[in-house]
């Protein structure tokens, strides 16, 4: 179960494509905030780049942990079948439904 129970028994958390995609959105934003500075001359401060560089490491790292979650996780979209037999002797029609007035 997801989070140890919290997220309830019916969730199905993509830890790993989300983990790959969210990386891949900081990763972008990091870099459309470095251009600001780099093509218009705004924001030509040595921290405003640091922060560049932070987030810029931060969406590689989560990318990385997305990509080992997924590695180790499998198949995510295969489901497993869950199909019952059924009982061949004792088998019936469906009872059909009757419109009441």
């Amino acid at each position: 179960m997801a989070l140890g129970g919290l997220a309830g028994q019916n969730c199905h958390c993509q830890w790993g494509l989300s983990g790959i995609l969210i990386g891949l959105v900081v990763m972008a934003a990091a870099g459309v905030f470095t251009a600001i500075p780099v093509f218009f001359d705004y924001f030509a401060y040595q921290w405003y780049y640091a922060l560049c560089w932070f987030w810029f490491g931060l969406g590689v790292v989560i990318f990385i942990f997305g990509i080992l979650a997924e590695l180790m996780q499998g198949d995510v979209l295969a489901k497993k079948a869950a199909a019952r037999e059924i009982d061949e002797e004792n088998a019936s029609a469906p009872t059909p439904y009757i419109m009441i007035r």
